[in-house]
């Protein structure tokens, strides 16, 4: 693993210090972690999107597609 020094203005490390106690993190680097995780999920999110926006369009979707959807998730989910 490797070590990541970061100096923060005193208002910042408030804030940080804040969030730990208040939250629930045991450290401000879980703290940190948690945010950066997050940030990576919201930019792989943000990816997906655009890239099912640039995808050719398909035939529409109606209840009887997401009735299946439903289905077939709920077959996943119980094996």
């Amino acid at each position: 693993m490797s070590t990541m020094k970061i100096s923060l203005p005193d208002n910042l490390k408030q804030f940080v210090d804040q969030q730990v106690a208040g939250r629930g993190y045991g450290t401000s680097i879980e703290y940190v972690r948690e945010l950066i995780r997050r940030d990576k999920d919201r930019q792989h999110l943000r990816n997906l999107l655009l890239e099912g926006a640039s995808s050719e369009t398909t035939e529409p979707v109606d209840a009887t597609y997401f009735d299946s959807f439903r289905a077939r998730a709920s077959r996943q989910s119980s094996t």
